[in-house]
């Protein structure tokens, strides 16, 4: 059973050619097809649909030059009888471009998740965004390496049930599908999630109320730091630290909400005259990072999972297991491959998921837009890690210098850490600051906050206003 668009043309006419759909005049050679139909399997699965052109004109199979539909059908018998493929052919009458009666023939593939498929002649084809592409010697046996750790996604989850299910998710996912009228068991078994009553690792890491019950890898853990060192023991530097296990569509979800309370925004003097507001990092470099890793990570390694670590001057995105095998630091600009072809798929289909290297290649784009540093890709100790670097260290070393020429050096570097982000962000916002604002900025309790700008006053560089020490209005201002 597949889940398909079959009752909706304009899906076929519109909708751009990608990972996962193509269409064919009925022009074309029944075996010229079989070169798209492999590269489906071997990628994330797909549909081909036969009898409209590339611009969505609907020509059918009534006209001269056109092949017959069961000429599609017979190739397979013909040609690729030794090839684990099992389509399913759905036919569908529709008005050609001439007003006509006619037909377009619906081909959908099934993803292949334990073995490469070849095409009659022994080669093999990838999908890769809208192409089929050819792949060489070396490549088809990086593809066969990895099919033992695609097969994890398919694995049954013995234990499980129905009952494992996240309602919630699984009726998200039935509207934006627009398959309402289908039943749960039918959806998962249709996306070859649920096997014999039995959840597999891909359905329960899509739609499980509780993954870690099953998967304790499936998490992910954001880690804010107070430095640009992970420190431990008595120096433990961890301000912030919270951990994600449900759903991954809950998770990236969730991680989203909380990692954008964690990062700041710097505010900086336009040519205008203006202060203007600058994120730390483009929130689309960060999140596709994330999305990625929780879409392509190798589920199958038990014991670690994602972490997300920030610090002051740069965020780590950390994912268990190397880059899909066909996949490299050298090319990832450029190549696509799926580990997990039935979570990509569906993350996909829930508007998560970019194409891979489309994805990718805008983070170099958004970082490069904030004149920030080039993000970095990275396999240390069977990891894949992306870091992204902020230009903190610009801004605060002549924001620092600057504060230094007003109150001298000496007297700057007596004050302690605490006391410099207060006039670092006072001096860059030109805001006034009340204990409200200071406890945001370092973290601490209000009795703290409240004796740390006293202080300041004390040492001749914030002025106090207000009426009384209950006054709600009362807030500091720069002395220099």
């Amino acid at each position: 059973m597949y889940i398909n668009n079959i009752n909706n043309l304009s899906y076929y006419c519109s909708e751009r050619e990608n990972q996962f759909f193509d269409r064919k005049s009925a022009r074309i050679k029944p075996i010229d097809i079989l070169k798209h139909l492999v590269a489906f399997a071997n990628a994330e699965g797909g549909q081909l649909a036969i009898g409209i052109e590339d611009d969505g004109t609907i020509t059918g199979f009534n006209y001269k030059g056109a092949h017959v539909i069961d000429e599609y059908r017979n190739i397979f018998l013909t040609e690729l009888r030794e090839t684990p493929i099992n389509p399913r052919f759905d036919v569908m009458d529709v008005k050609n471009n001439r007003n006509e009666d006619d037909k377009i023939l619906i081909i959908s593939i099934e993803v292949s998740s334990d073995r490469v498929v070849k095409s009659y002649d022994g080669r093999v084809f990838l999908r890769q965004n809208d192409k089929s592409k050819e792949l060489n010697f070396e490549q088809i046996l990086q593809l066969q390496y990895d099919r033992g750790q695609r097969y994890f996604e398919d694995e049954i989850v013995q234990l499980s049930s129905l009952d494992d299910l996240d309602d919630t998710l699984i009726n998200d996912y039935k509207d934006i599908m627009d398959i309402s009228a289908l039943s749960s068991e039918e959806v998962l078994k249709a996306r070859n999630l649920l096997i014999d009553g039995k959840l597999t690792n891909a359905g329960i890491l899509l739609f499980g109320k509780n993954p870690s019950k099953f998967l304790p890898q499936a998490r992910l853990r954001v880690i804010k730091y107070n430095g640009m060192h992970q420190m431990v023991g008595t120096e433990i530097n961890i301000i912030k630290e919270k951990t994600f296990d449900g759903a991954i569509p809950n998770i990236i979800r969730e991680s989203r909400e909380f990692i954008n309370t964690q990062l700041r925004d710097f505010q900086y003097l336009d040519k205008d005259g203006k202060f203007k507001i600058m994120p730390e990092y483009p929130e689309f470099a960060w999140f596709e990072g994330i999305v990625n890793a929780l879409t392509h990570r190798n589920y199958s390694i038990c014991g670690e999972h994602i972490k997300v670590l920030i610090f002051d001057d740069r965020l780590e995105i950390l994912s268990p297991g190397l880059l899909p095998n066909i996949v490299t630091i050298e090319n990832i600009l450029s190549q696509r491959y799926s580990r997990n072809p039935r979570i990509a798929r569906t993350l996909c289909e829930f508007g998560w998921v970019k194409e891979m290297n489309e994805g990718v290649k805008r983070i170099y784009s958004e970082m490069e837009k904030l004149f920030l540093k080039k993000p970095k890709y990275s396999e240390p100790n069977s990891n894949v890690l992306l870091v992204l670097e902020n230009n903190i260290l610009n801004r605060t070393m002549r924001t620092v210098d600057k504060i230094k020429n007003m109150i001298s050096e000496e007297k700057f570097e007596k004050l302690n850490g605490d006391e410099k982000v207060i006039l670092h962000f006072m001096y860059n916002s030109g805001e006034k600051m009340t204990t409200k604002k200071a406890i945001e900025l370092v973290e601490k309790g209000s009795t703290f906050c409240r004796k740390l700008l006293k202080n300041l006053a004390d040492k001749d560089l914030l002025e106090w206003h207000g009426t009384s020490q209950n006054d709600r209005t009362q807030h500091y201002i720069l002395k220099f």
